[in-house]
C-alpha cells in the first residue's frame, strides 16, 4: 500500500490531493521532481503506468504544467533515464587506477538498477545516446579503457558489455517474485525445490543437489558482489593479455 495514494486535505487553493502532491504544493515543480515521481510509478507498476496524465494527478498539477519539462512520453522516458543515471560516473581522481574507477562505475550502475527495477526496461526502449548522463558515463568509460590500452572501438564494445552485464545481473537476480509475503515466498521456494528434486538424479545429479539450497533465502549481496567481480575481472584479464 502506497501512502501517496491516500486522499488527504490540503490547506490553500487546492482542496484535495495525494500525500505526495501535498509535499510538492508550494514548491517549484522541477524536471528532477517529475522524473523522480515517474521513476517511483514505473518501479511500482511498470512503464506502461507512466503517463503525463497520471503524473499530473500524482503531483497535483495540470498536464500542461508538465509539458514545460517534457513535451511527450518519449521525452519523459528519456528524462527518467537521464535522471536515474546521474550517479554513474568516474571518480576523475588521477590517483585512482582505471581498474578501481571502472569497478566503481559498474557498482554504481548495478546499484541504480537494483533501486529502480524499471531501469533495465527503460534502457531498451529509449535512445540512450540522447541522455546526457548516459553519454557522459560512456565517455568516462572510454577514457578509462584507453588508459588500460584498449582502442576506441574495443573500448566501446567493452562499455556495452559492462552495461548489458549489469542489466543481466539485475534481471537474473535469484529469489522469489517481488510482492510476496514471507509465507508466500517460503512456499514459492519450496515448490521450486520440489520441482528440481523430481528430476532424474542419475541424469542431473548437480541440479538435484542444488535444489536443497533453495530452502533458504539467497544471499543477494554475495550474488551481486560475485557478478561484479566477474564483469570487472573479464576486462582486467583482457587488458593484462595485451
Amino acid at each position: 500500500m502506497f501512502l501517496y495514494d491516500v486522499p488527504v486535505r490540503c490547506i490553500g487553493p487546492i482542496r484535495t490531493c495525494t500525500l505526495y502532491s501535498c509535499q510538492v504544493v508550494g514548491e517549484k515543480l522541477t524536471r528532477a521532481t517529475v522524473a523522480e515521481r515517474a521513476l517511483q510509478i514505473g518501479d511500482a507498476e511498470g512503464l506502461e503506468a507512466v503517463t503525463i496524465r497520471r503524473l499530473a494527478q500524482e503531483l497535483g498539477v495540470t498536464p500542461m504544467a508538465l509539458y514545460w519539462h517534457f513535451k511527450n512520453k518519449d521525452e519523459l522516458l528519456l528524462g527518467i533515464t537521464d535522471h536515474a543515471l546521474s550517479d554513474v560516473k568516474a571518480t576523475r581522481d588521477p590517483r585512482d587506477p582505471w581498474q578501481r574507477q571502472i569497478r566503481a562505475m559498474v557498482e554504481a550502475l548495478v546499484t541504480v538498477m537494483r533501486r529502480h527495477p524499471c531501469l533495465p526496461a527503460l534502457l531498451q526502449v529509449v535512445n540512450k545516446e540522447q541522455a546526457a548522463n548516459f553519454t557522459r558515463a560512456t565517455d568516462d568509460a572510454l577514457a578509462l579503457l584507453a588508459e588500460a590500452g584498449f582502442g576506441l572501438a574495443e573500448g566501446f564494445w567493452i562499455a556495452s558489455y559492462l552495461l548489458h552485464g549489469a542489466i543481466g545481473l539485475a534481471a537474473a537476480a535469484p529469489g522469489c517474485p517481488a510482492g510476496l509475503t514471507g509465507a508466500e515466498a517460503a512456499e514459492w521456494r519450496r515448490q521450486k525445490r520440489l520441482s528440481m528434486e523430481r528430476l532424474p538424479s542419475d541424469e542431473f545429479p548437480m541440479l538435484v543437489a542444488y535444489a536443497r539450497t533453495l530452502e533458504e533465502e539467497p544471499d543477494i549481496k554475495r550474488y551481486y558482489d560475485l557478478g561484479i567481480d566477474l564483469l570487472v575481472a573479464g576486462v582486467e584479464g583482457a587488458a593484462a593479455r595485451r
